[in-house]
């Protein structure tokens, strides 16, 4: 019989070294960092001719975070950063994992290894299925897999209780066809990534401003007078932008920079395709660091709210746009007068931040024009994501800064094309105008009822509602809060579907059946009927261009994933199926991309477009000023500032990524620029805070979460002494996620508030 998978990381120490928090990101170092991981992975003649063709217009689009590329020339010698170097290592890798290695080592004896070491054995070589009761994954062949699939989705009760879930590296070709078969199935149980990043993002904006994505593009950067970058790390975690905001720099540009942590991105960057930079020279970026108490800034961005209207009333029509206010807003008077309710002095205590250095900011916004304003998870997972992104672009539309060269709205997506998979449907709560596309086009009416949400998913598993899980793609157990929950939630369906490329915690936290079904890669040349394909990604900017595999897949028993859905319904349909000839997309993309075209709009003629270097920008009314809101004009919206009372022994915690991480990816155990080498299960605590507790740097504790009469435990961590507001914590994801709560959740989007979760520290035992 077999035992019960371990759904945590041990809790092992692996030997922590210090040193001091880095002042720069990127230069030598980064350039070394990425040489070992490619060379380590695959060798120099693979490795470098991966490297040649990242990011390139003739090349792949990088499988990490949805930075842009340039619209014009791109460097020859290297368009991409350490980390995306790093995600090419990983998935590009020439260790395998074939029937052998299956045979030789036990689901559970997997899982007690650390999210590291699972994800360094390698690619996933060929299908492999977990029988009810077994203790090993073994062989099965891909028809032998697609019929078991379709066998468990045809015995259910109700098409709704299949979910099926997508990360944000699938193409904009698997996911439109993915989403067409989960709807012509019956169900709009469609969850992904989108519902714990960027979800909050989406709500605010199209509420204020009709359309769910970032108005800028990277030319904007370019001309912007004023950046302001709230709880992003982009030296980590979008390392690319550090150039963009060098050259914004160069450009007069001055940037304000709101977190909890002074990361060593937001304070300098050493460009290693300049020589300065490869000699360690720095270009200083940020010109007002606010370090803000953890979720303190709502109360921060009111307090600037008052300061611009002081300034606006001295000196009327000199700070506010009053024409673009007059022609293109509605509700400023409103918000103007809610701003009366509070006072400066109590705003600056609740945020955390000095009076002085807040009015040095709103100093900027009042005498910048074009401002663009940057955020990433730091605000979207806090209880109040939603009101406080509004905020932002209330303080944009004062400005007029929405709409116009070098301002606007930029929400940094952190994964490669989570924005194009809800483009092309991948939503739990589809657009009636989208539905009515996909019946005029297929024939058939899609379900309207809205499905499951990641959160709401995972309770239907929980309850049982839910029997079958399929994953295209993502770590779904490290990825979500609540882990002990999330993996009784797993163990609780007939059958787990995990498509793949590494091995990772997920599949080895399964249902009573599991299959892993190894997936190309976007590096992997990929060809049908003797022809090489490509398929295309959206970046954060609103770019469609296509992104094609170069390097020899590592087993031929590999598929990519629009063959995989293809196959998957021929397996539950047959060729035929209310006016869906799945047949026909497996025999070249160009099918699949022209029912795109024809079912959604900014896609007209895709085809041909997509293969113009550099790809085409979608249409976005945001960014020239036409609104889709209900009338027509942009919103301004009214919020309270929250307060969050703390007990004595408590602490608001954040989860945050390491600099050898991407999402639920570790590349290793060095975070380099916070100076914590080879260890993972630390916590970042404020040296005043733990010494009043009682603890020295490097005590050993335990964390614990109480909510909902529930006791979550992550034991041993190690106190790491940092420069972190009074009263607030920071430790690794996915280390940490048993501590976020399942109920816990912002407001209107529903994304777990992983940057926003009470704990109480004791010694450990």
């Amino acid at each position: 019989m077999a035992k019960e998978t371990n759904s945590e990381n041990p809790t092992d120490f692996t030997g922590i070294r210090r040193t001091p928090p880095a002042e720069k990101a990127a230069g030598l170092k980064a350039v070394v960092s990425s040489a070992q991981h490619i060379l380590r992975e695959m060798g120099p003649t693979r490795g470098f001719k991966a490297l040649a063709l990242l990011n390139q217009k003739n090349g792949y689009d990088c499988p990490g975070c949805a930075w842009p590329d340039p619209d014009d020339e791109r460097s020859p010698l290297a368009e991409y950063c350490e980390n995306g170097a790093k995600a090419i290592a990983e998935e590009a890798t020439t260790k395998k994992l074939d029937a052998a290695f299956f045979a030789q080592n036990s689901v559970y004896d997997l899982s007690l290894l650390s999210d590291f070491d699972i994800g360094k054995k390698g690619r996933i070589a060929q299908p492999v299925y977990l029988p009810a009761g077994a203790t090993h994954y073994q062989p099965i062949s891909w028809d032998d897999a697609f019929t078991l699939v379709a066998k468990h989705l045809k015995k259910l009760n109700s098409p709704d209780e299949a979910i099926f879930y997508t990360s944000g590296r699938t193409s904009n070709e698997a996911a439109f066809l993915y989403q067409l078969l989960v709807r012509r199935f019956g169900t709009n149980n469609l969850p992904d990534c989108s519902n714990m990043c960027h979800e909050s993002s989406g709500v605010a904006l199209v509420e204020s401003l009709g359309i769910g994505k970032g108005s800028v593009t990277l030319e904007d950067f370019y001309e912007a007078e004023a950046i302001v970058i709230l709880g992003q790390n982009p030296g980590t975690n979008h390392p690319r932008m550090l150039t963009a905001l060098q050259k914004a720099k160069q450009n007069g540009a001055t940037i304000i920079s709101v977190n909890p942590l002074k990361e060593a991105g937001l304070l300098a960057f050493s460009n290693p395709q300049q020589l300065g930079g490869m000699l360690g020279m720095a270009t200083s970026l940020t010109d007002i660091f606010l370090q803000v108490r953890i979720n303190g800034d709502m109360a921060l961005l009111k307090a600037i709210a008052i300061l611009m209207l002081e300034a606006e009333k001295k000196a009327p029509g000199t700070v506010f746009d009053a024409a673009f206010l007059a022609e293109k807003t509605e509700g400023v008077q409103a918000y103007l007068d809610s701003l009366s309710d509070y006072d400066l002095p109590t705003l600056a205590d609740n945020c955390g931040v000095p009076l002085s250095q807040i009015r040095a900011a709103a100093e900027v916004f009042i005498q910048k024009k074009k401002i663009i304003a940057c955020w990433a998870m730091g605000l979207t997972q806090q209880k109040n994501a939603v009101a406080t992104i509004q905020e932002i672009v209330n303080l944009l539309l004062l400005k007029g800064s929405v709409g116009k060269p070098g301002a606007g709205t930029c929400p940094v997506r952190g994964h490669s094309n989570v924005q194009g998979d809800r483009t092309m449907g991948i939503n739990e709560k589809p657009p009636q105008a989208f539905l009515d596309n996909l019946e005029r086009v297929y024939s058939f009416k899609p379900p309207q009822h809205h499905g499951y949400d990641v959160v709401e998913a995972i309770h239907a598993m929980h309850r049982g509602d839910a029997r079958v899980f399929i994953a295209m793609g993502g770590n779904f157990l490290s990825a979500t809060p609540d882990t002990t929950y999330t993996a009784e939630a797993l163990r609780n369906c007939d059958l787990t579907v995990q498509i793949s490329t590494k091995l990772n915690r997920s599949h080895l936290v399964h249902g009573r059946e599991a299959l892993i079904l190894p997936a190309l890669g976007r590096t992997d040349e990929d060809i049908v009927n003797g022809e090489k394909q490509f398929v295309s990604v959206e970046n954060s900017m609103g770019v469609v261009h296509m992104s094609q595999g170069k390097l020899r897949p590592v087993s031929d028993q590999m598929m990519s994933e629009p063959m995989i859905v293809c196959r998957l319904a021929l397996a539950l349909y047959g060729n035929y199926q209310s006016n869906i000839f799945w047949s026909r997309y497996t025999q070249h993309y160009d099918n699949i991309r022209t029912d795109i075209a024809a079912t959604i709009p900014g896609f007209e003629d895709y085809n041909k477009r997509v293969r113009e270097p550099g790809g085409f920008y979608l249409p976005n009314g945001a960014r020239v000023q036409q609104f889709n809101t209900a009338t027509g004009k942009a919103k301004f919206t009214t919020s309270e500032v929250p307060t969050l009372q703390l007990h004595e022994n408590e602490y608001v915690m954040m989860t945050i990524r390491s600099h050898d991480q991407f999402n639920t990816t570790i590349y290793g155990l060095d975070d380099r620029y916070r100076g914590i080498l080879n260890e993972r299960r630390v916590v970042l605590m404020n040296p005043e805070d733990a010494a009043a507790a009682g603890f020295a740097d490097g005590t050993v504790v335990d964390l614990f979460n109480f909510d909902d009469g529930v006791t979550r435990t992550a034991p041993r961590f190690i106190v790491v002494y940092y420069d972190i507001p009074r009263r607030c914590v920071a430790t690794y994801f996915p280390e940490a996620n048993v501590l976020v709560p399942i109920n816990h959740t912002a407001e209107r989007s529903n994304t777990p508030v992983s940057k926003m979760v009470r704990i109480e520290v004791k010694r450990a035992g």
